[in-house]
């Protein structure tokens, strides 16, 4: 099922704020990223960074749960998020 970047927006911008709130999990992704309180505040506008926090979440099935329990999502709705946005495409090694 496709998504529109914006609807995927909605999700990277909900995951975001999950992340955000999860006091276990946030300092596994600033350190992971090298990301600052400063730089989560600024990629909450740019879809890039939005699909960079779904990759995140995306690693691990737990974390997916999590989420998609917490939203009320289903769990593929994730990654059909995240192939709405840059960076997201499928890849393709043939």
């Amino acid at each position: 099922m496709a998504q529109t970047q914006e609807s995927a927006e909605t999700i990277g911008l909900k995951c975001l704020a999950w992340l955000i709130g999860n006091e276990d999990l946030l300092p596994v992704f600033m350190g992971a990223s090298g990301a600052s309180e400063a730089d989560l505040r600024a990629g909450a506008n740019d879809p890039a960074y939005l699909g960079s926090v779904l990759d995140f979440v995306l690693m691990d099935d737990a974390w997916v749960i999590g989420f998609c329990e917490a939203e009320g999502l289903q769990y593929e709705a994730l990654r059909h998020a995240r192939a709405a946005l840059p960076g997201g495409q499928e890849v393709n090694w043939t």
